[in-house]
């Protein structure tokens, strides 16, 4: 299969695809301008400035999002204002990357250091009474959060280790039994952002491979998604019926004219229906 362009190329560092009916469609971010993007209708793209990092958005159960930020955690009201929760660390040598939520209505993000020096980063998690505690330490550059449809099992990327990861879910031991779920060959990319289909296959974005590779519950890969750019980046369902998949990409690290369509938004009608979005229920 491949995937067609639906903008121009817009974003930067475009990342965190997620489609939910509850603000009207697709909204993804341009991470290092702090932007949150929205796709309307007739494909014309509108953008929300929200703070230094806009990492990723989820929807709010009472309305509004949560928004990964570059030290912590934002919260968008149904009003629209956003409120910027105390921040987790200081400095500015690390930043949160990526994250998503728990079947629970926990929400998690993860985060990298900017020079991505080993064993820097965190993957924390927010819960709905404001409570943040940290689920995986010694990460390097956490990526891609989703769960299998019946909420047991979790698939995760920290990218440099070159393997997808999958683990056990329970909603009081929490994300548990770590290990192995797919390695990725190097020359075949590096395992960025992810998501899961009501199948229980697993998508995954390959940074610097230009695909996107569906995994099933198994590990054996049987559907890819080629673009015309190396620089994918994260993948989500969407569409009335959710059986698109949106996918972002990235111009960081291009010199002016390279890679032209990168940081392009890219559509596939691949026929698989993907899961809606879980909401945080804070």
């Amino acid at each position: 299969m491949r995937a067609e362009p639906i903008t121009d190329p817009v974003t930067y560092h475009g990342e965190g695809p997620v489609w939910s009916t509850t603000w009207g469609g697709l909204r993804w971010v341009d991470m290092l301008a702090g932007d949150i993007l929205s796709l309307a209708a007739d494909a014309t793209v509108t953008r929300r400035h929200v703070g230094t990092v806009a990492a990723v958005v989820r929807p709010r159960t009472r309305g509004g999002a949560v928004i990964g930020v570059e030290r912590g955690f934002a919260l968008e009201d149904p009003d629209g204002t956003i409120t910027h929760l105390p921040q987790l660390w200081t400095g500015g040598g690390v930043r949160m990357n990526d994250g998503g939520c728990d079947p629970d209505g926990r929400f998690y993000c993860g985060s990298m250091a900017y020079d991505q020096r080993p064993g820097a980063a965190a993957l924390y998690r927010l819960d709905p009474d404001g409570s943040v505690r940290v689920v995986l330490d010694a990460v390097t550059i956490s990526n891609g959060l989703e769960w299998s449809p019946d909420g047991s099992r979790a698939y995760y990327n920290d990218t440099a280790t070159g393997q997808v990861a999958v683990f056990d879910y329970d909603p009081a031991t929490g994300l548990t039994g770590r290990r192995p779920f797919v390695s990725v060959p190097g020359h075949l990319g590096h395992p960025d952002g992810l998501t899961v289909d009501a199948d229980g296959g697993v998508w995954v974005a390959l940074n610097k491979g230009g695909a996107v590779h569906r995994y099933t519950p198994r590990g054996a890969v049987d559907e890819v998604v080629e673009l015309p750019t190396a620089h994918v980046t994260a993948c989500t369902f969407g569409g009335e019926r959710l059986d698109e998949l949106f996918v972002t990409t990235s111009r960081e690290g291009l010199r002016p004219g390279e890679d032209p369509v990168a940081g392009t938004l890219f559509r596939a009608a691949v026929g698989i229906q993907g899961l809606p979005v879980r909401q945080f229920a804070g």
